[in-house]
């Protein structure tokens, strides 16, 4: 039944935080794991920073702006 518990947890968690746009570094690691075991992993900076330009554009004037 704890293990139940920490599992909801973890779920919650995870998805306040992509509610919120704070991405998932932990799931990016395990996939890049599975999907391309020979590729480097971004550092968790870069990932972040990479996951905010895709959202908010490359200092570009799109439709969020002004």
């Amino acid at each position: 039944m704890f293990r139940q518990l920490q599992q909801a947890a973890s779920f919650f968690r995870q998805s306040a935080r992509l509610m919120v746009g704070v991405p998932d570094y932990d799931n990016y690691v395990a996939q890049m794991a599975l999907k391309s075991p020979g590729e480097p992993v971004m550092s968790y900076e870069a990932f972040f920073r990479e996951r905010q330009e895709a959202r908010f554009g490359r200092g570009k004037c799109n439709t969020r702006c002004c």
